[in-house]
Parts: C-alpha cells; sequence; structure tokens
C-alpha cells in the first residue's frame, strides 16, 4: 500500500504566526498532511462515505442514470482506490478504472462533507492523474451529472484541463449525463497545457 503525503494550505498567506495561534491554539497548522492512500475498502469510515456518495446520486440524478461504482465494484482488479486522511480523519476518496492499457477513468470522487472546499479533491485528483501518467494512460475520463450539485465538481475538472467530449467506455448519452477527457499528452500534471 503506498502512501503520499500532502501539505494543505488551511489558512490564507496573510495570517501571521502569532494569529494562528490565536486563533486555532496550535503553532503552525497551516500544514497539516493529508495522505492519500490506496484501498481502505472494508474501514467503516470509507463504507459509510461510499454509502453517502451513492445515496448523494441518486438523490441528484433521474432514474437510469446514475453510474457510480458500488462497494464490490471498487474491488474490481481494473480499480485503483484511493482515499485521503489527516490522522484517522477520512477526508475524501476518489478511484481509477482502467478502461485499455492507454485509457483510465475517474470514478467515485466523494469528499467528506466537513471537508468541503479544503482542496481534498484537488489532491486527490491530482495524484490520480499522476498514477494514469505512471502507467502510460494517454487520456483520463469522466462521466458526470448536470445541474447545481455538479458544479463544482465539473469546476474542478475543467481546472485540471478537462474537456467536455463524447461518450466512451460504453456509456449512453442523455440529457442529464456530461462527458470530460484529459488528454495527458498535452496537459501538465496541474492542468496546464503544454
Amino acid at each position: 500500500m503506498s502512501n503520499v503525503r500532502v501539505h494543505m494550505e488551511i489558512l490564507d498567506d496573510q495570517t501571521d504566526e502569532a494569529s494562528l495561534l490565536r486563533l486555532t491554539g496550535k503553532q503552525n497548522p497551516r500544514h497539516a498532511p493529508m495522505i492519500i492512500s490506496s484501498g481502505h475498502l472494508d474501514n467503516p469510515k470509507v463504507v459509510e462515505l461510499l454509502r453517502l456518495h451513492l445515496a448523494a446520486m441518486h438523490v441528484h440524478s433521474p432514474p437510469g442514470t446514475v453510474h457510480a461504482l458500488d462497494l464490490s465494484a471498487l474491488k474490481h482488479p481494473d480499480v485503483s482506490f484511493f482515499t485521503a486522511w489527516e490522522g484517522e480523519e477520512l477526508l475524501g476518496c476518489g478511484a481509477l478504472r482502467r478502461l485499455s492499457g492507454a485509457h483510465g477513468e475517474i470514478k467515485s470522487m466523494r469528499t467528506a462533507p466537513q471537508h468541503l472546499r479544503k482542496g481534498v479533491a484537488a489532491s486527490l485528483l491530482r495524484h490520480m492523474i499522476g498514477v494514469a501518467r505512471q502507467r502510460g494512460y494517454a487520456r483520463v475520463s469522466l462521466e458526470t451529472g448536470s445541474g447545481e450539485p455538479f458544479r463544482s465538481a465539473i469546476a474542478l475538472y475543467g481546472k485540471f484541463g478537462f474537456a467536455k467530449g463524447a461518450t466512451f467506455g460504453g456509456y449512453v448519452a442523455s440529457d442529464f449525463n456530461q462527458f470530460f477527457h484529459l488528454d495527458l499528452q498535452t496537459v501538465g500534471a496541474g492542468g496546464t497545457r503544454s
């Protein structure tokens, strides 16, 4: 099991050390480590976050349009599942599914509700794009929904260079779902065009 240490900016750069201590009671909290690791599908915290993810997808999607993977599908050999942790606290999860030797798919992106807007999803996405590059994928794709519940995720994908495109991997297009692709040969690790 591999772990990756990520440092998150918790407070803005204008906050001085004395203010940080006064506000938080901690010395230098701005570099709290986030650990991204693979696996943990048997951890009750992960199982609960995945339950929340599937429930939200069903609430915010028309019948027949939910393509989120359940726990058993995430255990498939073609799926690599990643979790982000801060100590014992689960921050979020995501998966990378192998579609072919040159094509991967981002799945099951979910940030724990109490950790939204802290850079968790961006860190997980950056990690999975890095794994895709290591595997030699030329492209990473994803399917998502439409409307307000999906707006933040779509904005994040855009920041990383994902572009809206055609269906892939057996999905059927509808008025609800959208497809995004990232060409790993022309977009840098942080979403910048080469």
